[in-house]
C-alpha cells in the first residue's frame, strides 16, 4: 500500500469520529475498572468473607492486564486491530459479568468459595482489559499523526482522569445504595460495580462492530509463542514476589527469593529467545532507540509514583478526615481537574509547537512540588489545605497521562506501533504494579510502627497480632471503637468481679494489667478489701475491749462512739451496773463482743465489695469513653503520619521519574501517517 492510498481516502470523518467516540468508551472501561472496585471492595470482603486476600482482587487483575499487553500488541499488528479488539472487549465484559456473580451459587468445585472466584473471575477480567488500552492507542496510532496525536491524547488522558474522578463516587454510591430486589431475588450493591460495565461495554462493541473500519493488518506471520510464555513467567513471579513480600513471607525468606530468582532467570532466557525469534513479541531492537528507551523508564517510573499517591489519597480521607466513600471521589476533584487541564492543555500546546520535552520536564518538577507539599499532611489537615495540593500534584501528573505514549510511537518505526504501543502500556501497568506492591510495602511498614505509637492497647493480658484491615474498618467507624471498647471491658469486668470476690489468680491479672486504671486497682491492693476490713474490726474491738476495761467511764464514752454498731450500743447499755465492778464478767462481756464484731466481717466485706463494683461499673463508663477518644484519635494520628512517611518515599521515585525524563531525546513529531501505519486493510 502506497502513499497515496492513505486513511484519508478510505475512513470518512464521521467513521473517525465514530471510532474514536468506541475508543473513548473503550479507554473509560479500562479507567474506570481501575477506580470503581476500590471502594466498595471492605463492603465486598466482609460479604465474601475474605480478608486474607484483599489483596489478591487486585493482584489478579493487574497480572494478567499487565502480561497480555505485549502479546495483544504483536496480534493486533498481524492480525488487525479490530478482531482483537473486539476479542479483549468480550473478554473484559464476561469476566465483569463473572465478577458480578461471584458468590451467588456457593463453593463451587476448583473455583472454591466466593472469594476465590471473584480473584479467578478478576484475572479473566484483566485478560480481557490488557487489550482495550493498548490496541486503543495503536489504532489512534493508524489514524493520527504523531503531531496531531498529541491533542487526542491529551483529551484521551481527560478520560481517564474522568474515570479516575467518578470511579470511586459510583463506586460507593452502588455499594451505599444499589442493593435491589428484582424477582425476589436480592443483588447486593457492591455487585454493580461490576455489572455497570455491560452497558458501557457493549455499546463499544457496537459501534467497533459496525462502525470502525479496517485499518491494517500486518499478515498472519508466526506469533512467538515461546516469548509470550516467558514473559508472562517472569511478570507474574516478580510480581506475586512484590505482593507477597513483607506481607504474607518475609523478604528474604526462600519463598520470595526464590520468585525473584525465577523470574531472573526467566527473564534471562526470554532476552535470549528473543534476540533469535524471527517475529518477537517484544523487539528488542527498540531500545536502541534512545528515545525509546528512555520515555519507556521513565513511564515505568512515573506510573510507579502516580498509583503510588492517587490510589492512597482516599485512603487518607477515609481514614482520617472521615470522609465517606462517595465524598472521597468528590475530594479527588482538585487533583483530576488540575490534571485534565494539564493533559489536555500539554497535547494541545505539542501539537502547536511540536516540542513535548519541555512540557514533560515542567510537568515532572510540578509533579516533585506536588508530592513534597503532600508530606506535609497530617491528622489536622483541612479539606482546603488538602485541596491545593492535589492540585499542584494534578497538574504535574497531567502530561504524563499523554506524552509518554506520543514519544514513544513517534520513536518507533511506524510497522511496530502496536508493539510499541504495548511497551508503552506494559511498562505503565508493571510501574503500576510494583507502585502499588512497594507503597502498599511503606503503608504497612509505618503502620506498624505508628498504630503501637499512637493507639492505646484496650484491657487485657493479651496484645493481639496487627491487624491492618481492622485498624483501617475502626478508623473509619467510630462505633466499631466503641463495640470493641465495651467487648474489652466488658470482659475485664468478669475478672474484675472475680478478683473483688477474692480469687487471687483473678486478683493478680488486674493488678497487672498496665491498662486498667488505678481507681479499679487501689482496693485490690495490699490484701484487698478484706484486710482493710479486718484490720478495722480488730482495731474496732480492741477500742471495744478497752473501753469495757475502763468500767462505767469506757462505757459511757463507747456509748457515744458514731461508729459502734447500735445493736452493740443496746447490749452495753443493758449491762447492769454492778456487773462493770466484776472483772471476769466483763472479760466475758468482752470475748463475746470481739466475736460479734469480727463475725460480721464476711457480710461487711461482701457489701464494701459490692459497693466497690457499682463505683468500678460508673469508672469503667467514664474509663471507656476516654479510650474510644483515644484510640479514634490514636488510628487517625498514625494512618496519616504512615501515609505521610509513605509519600516520602515517593518522592525520591518522583525525582527519579525527572531525571529520567531530563535525558529523553526532542525528536521531531512526524506531521504524516505513515502510509504502513495507515493503510487499510480487511479485519
Amino acid at each position: 500500500m502506497n502513499a497515496s492510498q492513505s486513511s484519508e481516502l478510505q475512513i470518512t470523518p464521521a467513521e473517525r469520529r465514530l471510532t474514536l467516540a468506541a475508543l473513548a468508551v473503550v479507554v473509560l472501561l479500562s479507567a474506570l475498572d481501575q477506580t470503581i472496585v476500590a471502594t466498595a471492595m471492605p463492603r465486598i470482603i466482609e460479604e465474601l468473607q475474605g480478608l486474607s486476600m484483599y489483596a489478591w482482587v487486585t493482584t489478579a487483575y493487574l497480572l494478567t492486564s499487565t502480561v497480555s499487553v505485549p502479546l495483544y500488541g504483536k496480534l493486533s499488528d498481524q492480525y488487525g486491530r479490530k478482531p482483537i479488539l473486539i476479542g479483549g472487549v468480550l473478554l473484559f465484559l464476561v469476566g465483569s459479568a463473572l465478577c458480578g456473580l461471584s458468590g451467588e451459587l456457593g463453593s463451587l468445585p476448583v473455583l472454591g468459595d466466593g472469594m476465590m472466584q471473584l480473584i479467578v473471575f478478576r484475572a479473566l477480567q484483566g485478560l480481557g482489559a490488557g487489550a482495550l488500552m493498548t490496541v486503543s492507542f495503536a489504532v489512534m496510532a493508524d489514524m493520527y499523526p504523531p503531531r496531531e496525536r498529541g491533542k487526542l491524547f491529551g483529551v484521551f488522558g481527560s478520560v481517564f482522569g474522568l474515570a479516575t474522578m467518578v470511579g470511586p463516587f459510583i463506586g460507593g454510591f452502588f455499594t451505599d445504595h444499589g442493593s435491589v430486589t428484582l424477582g425476589g431475588y436480592d443483588i447486593a450493591g457492591w455487585r454493580w460495580v461490576f455489572y455497570v460495565n455491560l452497558p458501557l461495554g457493549a455499546l463499544a462493541l457496537f459501534m467497533i462492530v459496525y462502525r470502525m473500519p479496517a485499518l491494517r493488518k500486518g499478515g498472519g506471520g508466526a506469533i512467538d509463542y515461546l516469548g509470550a510464555v516467558l514473559i508472562v513467567l517472569t511478570a507474574a513471579t516478580a510480581l506475586l514476589a512484590l505482593s507477597l513480600g513483607g506481607t504474607q513471607y518475609a523478604w528474604d525468606s526462600p519463598e520470595i527469593v526464590g520468585l525473584f530468582a525465577m523470574s531472573a532467570v526467566a527473564l534471562a532466557i526470554f532476552l535470549w529467545v528473543e534476540q533469535r525469534a524471527r517475529e518477537p513479541i517484544l523487539s528488542l531492537h527498540l531500545f536502541g532507540i534512545p528515545a525509546f528507551r528512555m520515555a519507556t523508564l521513565a513511564a515505568f517510573v512515573m506510573s510507579m509514583s502516580f498509583l503510588g499517591v492517587v490510589m492512597f489519597m482516599p485512603l487518607y480521607m477515609q481514614l482520617v478526615q472521615g470522609a465517606s466513600a462517595t465524598q472521597s471521589g468528590v475530594y479527588l476533584m482538585p487533583l483530576i481537574l488540575a490534571m485534565i487541564f494539564s493533559s489536555v492543555g500539554s497535547g494541545r500546546l505539542v501539537t502547536r509547537t511540536g516540542k513535548y520535552k519541555v512540557f514533560m520536564v515542567t510537568g515532572g518538577v510540578l509533579l516533585v512540588a506536588g508530592v513534597v507539599s503532600l508530606t506535609g499532611i497530617g491528622p489536622d489537615t483541612t479539606q482546603g489545605d488538602l485541596a491545593w495540593r492535589l492540585a499542584l500534584t494534578g497538574l504535574g501528573l497531567g502530561p504524563a497521562q499523554n506524552l509518554f505514549s506520543l514519544v514513544i510511537q513517534n520513536a518507533a518505526p511506524a510497522n511496530q506501533i502496536g508493539v510499541a504501543t504495548s511497551m508503552s502500556q506494559f511498562s505503565r501497568q508493571i510501574g503500576s504494579t510494583v507502585g502499588v506492591a512497594m507503597f502498599g510495602t511503606f503503608l504497612t511498614h509505618a503502620l506498624t510502627t505508628e498504630l503501637p505509637k499512637h493507639v492505646p492497647q484496650l484491657p487485657g493480658n493479651a496484645i493481639p497480632q496487627l491487624d491492618l484491615a481492622h485498624a483501617q474498618s475502626q478508623a473509619m467507624h467510630v462505633e466499631e471503637i466503641q463495640a470493641r471498647v465495651q467487648q474489652a471491658l466488658d470482659e475485664r469486668y468478669e475478672v474484675i468481679e472475680r478478683a473483688y470476690g477474692e480469687d487471687q489468680e483473678a486478683v493478680a491479672e488486674v493488678l497487672g494489667d498496665p491498662r486498667l486504671p488505678d481507681s479499679i486497682k487501689e482496693p485490690l491492693r495490699d490484701g484487698g478489701i478484706r484486710a482493710r476490713i479486718h484490720d478495722e474490726l480488730v482495731a474496732r474491738t480492741d477500742a471495744l475491749v478497752a473501753g469495757l476495761k475502763d468500767g462505767e467511764d469506757g462505757r459511757d464514752r463507747l456509748l457515744k462512739d458514731p461508729n459502734l454498731p447500735t445493736a452493740l450500743k443496746q447490749q452495753l447499755a443493758n449491762i447492769p451496773s454492778r456487773a462493770w465492778h466484776e472483772p471476769h464478767v466483763i472479760a466475758d462481756v468482752a470475748r463475746l463482743f470481739r466475736d460479734s464484731v469480727l463475725g460480721a466481717e464476711d457480710a461487711i466485706v461482701a457489701e464494701q465489695s459490692r459497693q466497690s463494683l457499682q463505683f468500678v461499673k460508673v469508672a469503667m463508663a467514664q474509663y471507656a469513653a476516654e479510650l474510644v477518644q483515644d484510640v479514634q484519635r490514636g488510628t487517625k494520628v498514625a494512618f496519616a503520619n504512615a501515609i505521610a512517611r509513605m509519600l516520602q518515599h515517593a518522592v525520591w521515585i518522583v525525582a527519579l521519574a525527572l531525571l529520567v525524563v531530563l535525558f529523553i531525546p526532542e525528536l521531531p513529531l512526524r506531521s504524516k501517517a505513515s502510509a504502513d501505519s495507515a493503510a487499510p486493510a480487511n479485519d
